[in-house]
């Protein structure tokens, strides 16, 4: 994967080394611009009626999570409100981070809205964040009430190490997923699913509802995929890393290597299959239309 020759963008803080922001005051899941649900299939010409019908429908908390409210903080080979300098992590992280903007601005210029791309924090170890406090052991994760999404870089040698992902894409992947929860926000989708999820008859059912988020930013992280392909010079081996991330961290795989069994019911982000699955739909399609996860396609 060639990325050096991405745009870079201005909006990644590097909190590495020190200092974690001020407490946020809420901890919030699919805030951000309220659009109706109908606009999604406006939008993307799908059909929402999954979304907007019915009491066994579920909204869960995007598990990418994500804090808010955080002052930015000036460290060490990083700049305030701009790109981070210096070391490779911080460097990469930025040039996927611009072409997720770019991607995304275009699709929703083409769709007449204006895309407002989110912010990215760089932290080792743990930092505040609105939507709780925030370290290592939560992975990547995107907080809809600030729009920021919160990367620990390390989590990219335990890619390495236990999740079976290594290579630059896999780890642009990750980034894209979070990204495709800003998109869902941004769209009201999170906001649908919350209420979705409240109205859940069973935890079981509230969970679907989280599936099928997570599913979806697996498809919109595909869609990235695909139209940045020119750009980053995919090759077939590049696309087959993040397969073996997706499988890796699909809740049937983590649940068996955790426990030794799954429980169906409790999965919130999807079976591995499911996730190489969306992905590739995603990918293949590069159409986010494609990626309607809430019309009856869960079980695929």
């Amino acid at each position: 994967m060639d990325w050096q020759n991405l745009p870079g963008s201005n909006n990644v803080e590097d909190r590495r080394g020190g200092g974690g922001g001020i407490p946020g005051g809420g901890v919030a899941v699919g805030g951000g611009a309220a659009l109706i649900i109908a606009l999604l299939g406006w939008f993307f010409g799908i059909d929402t009626s999954s979304i907007t019908g019915g009491g066994s429908q579920t909204q869960t908390q995007t598990q990418s999570r994500a804090p808010s409210q955080t002052q930015r903080q000036s460290q060490s080979g990083t700049t305030q409100n701009g790109t981070a300098s210096g070391d490779q992590n911080s460097q990469f992280v930025s040039k996927i981070l611009g072409s997720t903007d770019q991607v995304w601005s275009a699709v929703f210029q083409k769709n007449n809205r204006s895309y407002q791309p989110p912010h990215l924090v760089l932290y080792s170890g743990q930092t505040t964040s609105a939507c709780g406090q925030a370290d290592s052991a939560v992975g990547p994760f995107y907080c809809p009430s600030d729009q920021k999404v919160y990367l620990d870089t390390d989590f990219f040698a335990q890619m390495r190490q236990q999740l079976g992902g290594g290579g630059d894409f896999a780890q642009a992947y990750v980034i894209a997923h979070e990204v495709g929860h800003h998109v869902q926000n941004l769209l009201g989708i999170s906001d649908q699913v919350d209420r979705a999820q409240r109205s859940a008859r069973t935890e079981a059912a509230a969970n679907k509802f989280s599936v099928g988020l997570e599913l979806q930013a697996d498809c919109f992280a595909g869609v990235w995929g695909k139209q940045s392909s020119a750009q980053t010079n995919l090759s077939q081996q590049d696309v087959q890393t993040a397969i073996n991330t997706a499988t890796a961290i699909g809740d049937d795989a983590l649940q068996k290597a955790s426990r030794g069994y799954v429980v169906p019911d409790s999965f919130t982000h999807g079976t591995s299959q499911q996730r190489v699955n969306w992905f590739m739909q995603g990918f293949n399609s590069g159409d986010p239309g494609k990626c309607d996860t809430f019309n009856g396609a869960l079980s695929q």
